[in-house]
């Protein structure tokens, strides 16, 4: 049954409409941060294989062709006899995953706390429309599983 939407509700509605747009651009910052810090992690986990490690020490014996990001970087790029190419390569490999993770961590970290504060924000529009909604005769329970999207344009039904 269609009932009358007082027009407070209607704005809180349309104010918490907003923020769950918000919250879903979030959580994809958020899963694209993480995909990020699992990727460099997994390229930081091919620099540890023994056979890179090998390379860099200069022991042979320990060398393996690894299929890493790293360890084909330092497979190709082995130059000179003295081993300074290689600990060159590898070092440069690994300051570029260092600030890839650091990035990624600062961007999950922004999103995170982002969405904590959306979070509080929502907390509130939520309990100011509840009431706004009981004060005009509705019951909490109704008010509180209302669509705030079809609140947010005055059509509700309780």
């Amino acid at each position: 049954m269609a009932c009358e939407v007082p027009v407070r509700a209607s704005e809180l509605a349309a104010g918490l409409a907003a923020l769950f747009v918000a919250d879903s651009r979030l959580a994809v910052a958020l899963n694209d941060a993480q995909h990020r810090l699992l990727g460099a992690n997994d390229r930081l986990r091919s620099a540890l294989h023994p056979g890179v490690l090998g390379l860099v020490c200069g022991d042979a014996r320990r060398l393996s062709v690894g299929r890493g990001a790293i360890s084909e970087r330092l497979v190709d790029g082995r130059g000179g006899t003295d081993g300074t190419g290689v600990q060159t390569t590898m070092l440069g490999a690994l300051e570029h995953l260092h600030w890839a993770i650091g990035r990624a961590f600062v961007d999950y970290q922004r999103a995170y706390e982002e969405r904590r504060r959306l979070a509080v924000d929502v907390g509130e529009l939520s309990q100011q429309l509840t009431e706004v909604l009981c004060a005009a005769g509705w019951s909490e329970n109704d008010a509180r599983s209302a669509d705030v999207h079809a609140l947010a344009i005055g059509r509700a039904t309780r």
